[in-house]
C-alpha cells in the first residue's frame, strides 16, 4: 500500500485550478449532487478533462477517462472531490481510477459522504496508487458548501439574503419596496436562487411582493430549461396563501408548512404541505427526506430574525443600496438589544460593488463581546 504524500508541486495546483473550473459549469445543475471536475495530466500535457453534469449522469472522472483513453496509464488524475467508493447510479470512479492505470491521484477535498469518506483514498493507496490531498481544498470545498456540511452534520447550509438601504430599511411603510437595489445586484440573486435546493420565505412576504423567487434569467446560461429550479417553501401558520399567487404557477416546485389543515386544494395542485416545526427540525427534514443541501432564505424581518437568532444561518448575503428610506421605513430585521454585548457580529467575507449597490458576504459569529 502507498503512503499518502503531502507533497504538492506548483503544477498541481495549476492543473488543479482548471479541475476546480470544470466543476462550477455544473453549478446549477448536479443537486443533489456535488460539483466536481477532473483533468487527467501526462507530463504536463492534458490527456483529458470532464465535470459532473448532473445526476444520474456519469462522475467527472468518466468523462475525463473516456476522453484520455488508453493514454491514462502512468498519468496524473486532478480531482476536485474524493472520487467515490461506492455503487449508486453509477459504479465507483476510484476503482475506474484504478482499472485506467492512473499512477497519482491528486485529490482537493476529502468527502464526508459515509458511503466515501476515506475509502475511495482507500481503494486508490491499496492499489499503489500516490495519493496527494489539500490541494486548493479551500476553493474547492466552496464549490459543495451545502452538500459537505449536510454530509458531516445532517443540516443544510443557510444562506441568509437581505437587501437594504444605507439606514438599514427594506421598504417603505406601506409595504412599497421596487426596486431597492439596482438590476445588477437584482440579477446577482439568481445566482445564489440557481445554487440553491430550496428558497424559504414567509407567507407575508409572498402576499405583500406576489413573488415567484423561481430563476428566471442567469448570466452565461441561454437555457434556463438545463437548471435545476429550487423548491419554494412558504411557511403559511393560517393557510392564508391565496390560489392565485404567482408562485403556484409552479405547484410541482412549491412546499407549505401550514399550522391548521392541510388543503384540499393545494394538494390537487400538487403543492406539498407539512405542519409547522422548529426552524432546526424543518431543515434537518430537508436533508434527511429531501435531499436538499442548499438553503435560501428571502423572507420579511421577522423570519429573517428568526434564522439569526436561532444561530442557523451560516452566510449572509447583504445587498446595500446608496440610498436613504427615513426612520418610518420598514426595518431590515426585528432585534432589540438593549446592550452592546447583545449584539449579533459578523466576519466580513467578500465585497463586491454590483452596478451602484455593494454586496456583503458575512459569517455570522456566534460569540459575544
Amino acid at each position: 500500500m502507498s503512503k499518502l504524500s503531502q507533497a504538492a508541486m506548483p503544477q498541481d495546483q495549476l492543473w488543479m485550478q482548471r479541475a476546480i473550473a470544470l466543476a462550477r459549469l455544473g453549478q446549477y445543475s448536479t443537486k443533489p449532487n456535488p460539483n466536481v471536475g477532473c483533468v487527467i495530466v501526462k507530463e504536463q500535457q492534458l490527456l483529458g478533462e470532464g465535470f459532473h453534469p448532473q445526476a444520474g449522469q456519469p462522475h467527472a472522472e468518466v468523462f475525463a477517462l473516456r476522453q484520455a483513453g488508453e493514454h491514462a496509464r502512468g498519468a496524473t488524475a486532478y480531482v476536485t472531490l474524493e472520487p467515490c467508493a461506492h455503487y449508486g447510479r453509477t459504479p465507483p470512479c476510484a476503482k475506474g481510477l484504478v482499472e485506467a492505470g492512473i499512477a497519482k491521484v491528486v485529490v482537493a477535498c476529502l468527502d464526508p459522504n459515509p458511503l466515501v469518506a476515506g475509502k475511495g483514498l482507500q481503494i486508490l493507496q491499496d492499489a499503489g496508487i500516490e495519493v496527494i490531498v489539500g490541494v486548493a481544498q479551500a476553493e474547492a470545498e466552496q464549490l459543495n458548501l451545502g452538500f459537505l456540511k449536510a454530509m458531516a452534520t445532517g443540516m443544510p447550509y443557510v444562506r441568509l439574503k437581505v437587501a437594504s438601504s444605507l439606514d438599514g430599511r427594506t421598504a417603505m411603510a406601506s409595504g412599497e419596496s421596487k426596486w431597492i437595489t439596482g438590476t445588477e445586484a437584482r440579477q446577482d440573486v439568481q445566482h445564489w436562487r440557481a445554487i440553491s435546493a430550496v428558497v424559504i420565505t414567509g407567507i407575508d412576504t409572498v402576499l405583500a411582493d406576489d413573488c415567484q423567487l423561481n430563476v428566471r434569467q442567469l448570466t452565461g446560461v441561454e437555457q434556463i430549461s438545463s437548471i435545476v429550479q429550487p423548491k419554494r417553501l412558504i411557511l403559511d401558520r393560517q393557510g392564508r396563501l391565496p390560489l392565485t399567487a404567482k408562485i403556484l404557477q409552479q405547484p410541482d416546485t412549491v412546499m407549505v408548512m401550514v399550522m391548521g389543515p392541510f388543503r384540499q386544494s393545494l394538494a390537487d395542485l400538487g403543492v406539498q404541505q407539512f405542519a409547522v416545526q422548529p426552524l432546526k427540525d424543518i431543515l434537518q427534514r430537508l436533508v434527511t427526506e429531501h435531499q436538499i443541501y442548499d438553503v435560501l432564505v428571502e423572507a420579511g424581518a421577522t423570519l429573517s430574525t428568526a434564522f439569526l437568532q436561532a444561530q442557523l444561518v451560516d452566510e449572509m448575503i447583504s445587498y446595500v443600496a446608496p440610498t436613504l428610506l427615513g426612520q418610518t421605513a420598514r426595518a431590515m430585521l426585528n432585534t432589540e438589544f438593549s446592550r452592546m454585548a447583545e449584539q449579533l457580529r459578523f466576519k466580513l467575507m467578500d465585497v463586491t460593488q454590483l452596478g451602484n449597490d455593494v454586496r456583503l458576504r458575512l459569517i455570522p459569529l456566534q460569540e459575544t463581546i
